[in-house]
């Protein structure tokens, strides 16, 4: 069983995000049983709309819950170093626009591209792991390949 990186952080916000799930199921519950009071199950939408949540709030549940125990959870605080690992956070400028990035490594769980956070299994995350400041990757994106400089590597304890 391979085990998946994720911050202390990220660990916690997905354990609050399990419990509100689970906290919605009452509600859920007594809304199918509504809805089943009005009647004909073949053509009551209420019945169908209060099922369809059901089904995606326990496919929610599961997926959390399959993987918290394939979790390894990684303390940001705790590392350091010149190399790009998990919980780096890393600048790394396009060589032929000229475009400047910064991100930081995290686990697929909790990358949010939008917020500067980009999981160390994407594309980018892969060709940054082991390398150090100067370093040159080269990243196969949809458009080519693209050349990025590694400007900076840094990790929360040192800030």
């Amino acid at each position: 069983m391979s085990t998946i990186p994720i911050s202390t952080e990220g660990y916690e916000k997905l354990k609050k995000e399990l419990a509100r799930l689970k906290s919605e199921r009452p509600a859920v519950i007594e809304a199918i049983a509504l809805a089943r009071e009005e009647g004909d199950l073949r053509e009551n939408a209420g019945y169908d709309a209060a099922r369809e949540r059901q089904g995606m709030l326990e496919a929610q549940i599961s997926y959390i819950e399959s993987r918290m125990s394939k979790f390894n959870v990684i303390d940001l605080a705790t590392l350091g170093g010149d190399r790009v690992t998990f919980g780096a956070t890393v600048e790394i400028e396009d060589m032929d626009t000229g475009d400047v990035k910064k991100y930081t490594l995290l686990g697929p769980d909790e990358a949010d591209h939008a917020s500067g956070t980009i999981s160390v299994q994407s594309p980018v995350g892969k060709a940054l792991l082991g390398k150090r400041e100067g370093d040159e990757i080269t990243v196969d994106a949809p458009r080519g390949k693209i050349e990025y400089e590694i400007l900076s590597v840094a990790f929360q304890s040192a800030n």
